[in-house]
């Protein structure tokens, strides 16, 4: 079947960092002043409206068939309120779907899927620091009903236009219902996943280069003797965007294995296969973000253990040269303690002599450390 065999071109398109979708670029709401983004009725895989109300759509739908899909950003209790009743959606839902901050989830009410994704963007940054952002997180939440699809986005990319223009280019795929979008959706925010766990990878490359490259005992290349100040710092900053990162990718693995191993009436069988491969690749991200972590730890144990090395080696150069001063030290405090009876006290040669020795002393002391390495 054609529609089969062009699935993964309509959903998953290549998409490059200078690709407006990729930025996923915040939609405007068609009109001024509402939460509404778009609302259209599709019928046999094609749009039959353009800028009517849910309840029109919901109307038409009834009426001759198809499905609505509305889409929603950043909606008040007030503006969601009318939408919900036109929906019949749970109240429950409708409360995490205004107030947002969810964690990834699949949840049935009556004969309504409330699906909850996190969004992933990241944020481009010349230099990696202490106090980068990495990670930029948003949400997008679905209701999926026999003859509808409600989406809700929050926060500033996670934008569906592009992913609904590229559903209407294929009329095949939309003719399967909601359950085609909720799929699409659920590709395109996976698909995020693996874009950001390329770039996380990136910068976690440069901070381990960063701090191996420093070496031991200063003989790394670039070294100056000890590790970049800043490298336990910028670790500690990755740490945490990876931890975010987690919270959106770790918990979605149950929902789509849900989707892609359970029968569900509100879910075409044809589509249903293909939420397989979104978890197989859901799974490979989350393997990725764990490694992460794990690779973090070590770098960061690394990095402490530098620090440690150049601390003690500090403390040994000062330690050699406390012991070389000590000897003049000495040697002046006795012959400061101005006794009448001092061998070398009336001597012609004693003052020369005693610098002599001093000197030989410490330069003997200076060979011996620097022969040990402690200077």
């Amino acid at each position: 079947m054609s529609m089969i065999r062009d699935l993964r071109a309509a959903v998953r398109p290549s998409r490059r960092r200078d690709d407006p979708s990729y930025h996923y670029a915040a939609s405007a709401p068609v009109c001024p002043n509402s939460a509404i983004v778009d609302c259209g009725v599709y019928r046999e895989g094609r749009r039959v409206s353009e800028h009517v109300t849910p309840a029109e759509a919901m109307a038409g739908v009834r009426a001759e068939g198809g499905f609505a899909w509305i889409g929603l950003h950043e909606p008040t209790e007030a503006e969601f309120a009318g939408i919900a009743q036109e929906f019949g959606l749970h109240p429950l839902a409708v409360e995490d779907a205004v107030h947002a901050h969810q964690r990834p989830k699949l949840e049935r009410y009556d004969e309504t899927l409330f699906t909850v994704f996190k969004t992933v963007h990241y944020v481009e940054h010349a230099e990696l620091t202490a106090t980068s952002e990495v990670v930029e997180t948003g949400e997008v939440m679905c209701f999926t009903g026999r003859d509808f699809i409600v989406t809700v986005r929050h926060g500033g990319q996670g934008s569906l236009r592009a992913l609904r223009h590229r559903l209407q280019d294929d009329p095949e795929l939309l003719a399967k219902g909601p359950s085609a979008v909720l799929h699409a959706i659920a590709d395109q925010v996976v698909d995020g996943y693996m874009a950001v766990a390329g770039a996380v990878q990136d910068d976690i490359d440069e901070v381990e280069i960063d701090v191996f490259s420093s070496g031991s005992n200063g003989k790394g290349p670039g070294s100056k003797g000890s590790p970049k100040g800043g490298d336990a710092g910028r670790i500690y900053q990755l740490k945490r965007e990876v931890l975010e990162f987690k919270r959106a990718v770790s918990p979605l693995l149950r929902p789509m294995q849900l989707l892609s191993e359970r029968p569900m009436r509100l879910v075409d069988s044809d589509i249903q296969k293909y939420f397989r491969d979104v978890a197989d690749h859901l799974a490979r991200v989350n393997e990725q973000v764990l490694s992460f972590d794990d690779l973090l730890n070590s770098i960061l144990q690394a990095n402490l253990a530098q620090a440690a090395v150049a601390q003690n080696e500090d403390m040994r150069k000062i330690t050699a040269w406390a012991a070389i001063f000590a000897v003049p030290t000495m040697i002046a405090g006795i012959y400061g303690m101005n006794f009448d009876y001092m061998p070398e006290l009336h001597w012609k040669f004693g003052y020369p002599a005693v610098l002599l020795a001093t000197v030989a002393i410490c330069f003997g002391i200076h060979r011996g450390f620097k022969r040990n390495g402690w200077l």
